[in-house]
């Protein structure tokens, strides 16, 4: 049986000489960077060996990231409007979900082109989150309204309107919270399957005892926790990043450094790092999650919203010029 070489984190010093010096892989697809800003939203498998990309043409792709040409790619066709998120199942190498604004979540066999289930009449969807063990999603539309589903049922398992502006989801590696940004600049913290408030305060009553991270002062776009569970990190259009320590939920550091509405966060792996993407500027923010202190600039063509590490490695796919984009580290070359 092979082994697998040991993974080696990288020093900030490593990162900050090497990464501004790296050329990324361009995987361009002729039609579709026809369109400015076409892709919006780009997941990696669990293996990191494919990227899935969701665009406003309605064209899904999913790329070998090991062959850039645009013929080595698999198109998945049947939506009839932007694809909004797509994200594949964490416990399945190519089973993946995409959400499109037509309504419709489709589950799909990559390998095969397959579509395995949908659900439609779901309204205007725009944001995804899959459970950890692969057992249901939960989709969120624009009337703010989430939809339990499972990747083997036609119609939802249940469904839970909000009261707040929803932007954007993420669970708990336990699989029993899942956390919600809103517009007011807060994530709600929420038990799953009930969707209700986790904490409380027992001295408040009405609306203002359910707990809530405040940590932005206009609306809470991106979230994304750290993959040791240490922090959550959330991302706001007030172009700040704020990192929330998991057991007291208390913020314990901001990253400042952003130059327009954070739009996306990712960890790496191991997750001494945190990058973000905003739809201003030219370039993706790279920071030291345990200090909050930013590292370097990664320049880019154009603003890069959409920005999200490899699961097992150095590797960051981005959005840049309408084509997707792959910037990877050998940290333990020469």
């Amino acid at each position: 049986m092979a082994r697998l070489a040991p993974r080696t984190s990288a020093p900030p010093e490593k990162l900050k000489s090497m990464m501004p010096t790296i050329k990324p892989t361009i995987y361009h697809d002729p039609g579709a960077t026809k369109t400015p800003n076409n892709i919006r939203t780009i997941a990696w498998n669990p293996l990191g060996t494919y990227i899935a990309t969701g665009c406003l043409d309605k064209t899904l792709r999913v790329w070998n990231q090991d062959k850039p040409n645009v013929r080595q790619t698999t198109e998945l066709k049947g939506h009839t409007a932007s694809i909004e998120k797509v994200a594949f199942n964490p416990v399945k190498e190519l089973e993946l979900c995409s959400v499109s604004s037509d309504g419709v979540v489709r589950f799909w066999d990559v390998k095969t082109k397959q579509v395995l289930n949908e659900v439609k009449g779901l309204g205007e969807t725009f944001t995804l989150a899959w459970a950890p063990r692969g057992e249901y999603v939960v989709v969120g539309n624009k009337d703010d309204k989430l939809f339990v589903i499972s990747p083997t049922q036609s119609t939802p398992v249940s469904a839970h309107q909000q009261s707040v502006q929803t932007n954007s989801l993420a669970f708990c590696w336990s699989g029993q919270r899942i956390f919600a940004t809103t517009g007011d600049g807060k994530t709600r913290i929420l038990t799953f399957p009930e969707f209700e408030p986790a904490y409380m305060f027992d001295y408040k009553e009405g609306p203002d005892a359910e707990f809530k991270l405040t940590g932005h002062t206009s609306s809470c776009m991106a979230i994304e926790l750290h993959p040791f569970n240490r922090y959550l990190a959330t991302g706001g259009t007030d172009s700040l990043i704020s990192l929330w320590e998991t057991g007291e939920w208390n913020c314990v550091r901001t990253a400042t450094k952003m130059n327009g509405p954070v739009r996306s966060l990712s960890f790496s792996w191991d997750g001494l790092y945190l990058i973000g993407g905003s739809d201003e500027g030219s370039g993706l923010e790279l920071f030291i999650s345990e200090t909050g202190e930013h590292i370097c600039t990664y320049k880019t063509t154009t603003a890069s919203p959409i920005v999200t590490w490899a699961p097992n490695r150095y590797a960051l796919a981005y959005a840049d010029g309408g084509s997707l984009r792959v910037v990877g580290f050998n940290i333990g070359g020469k």
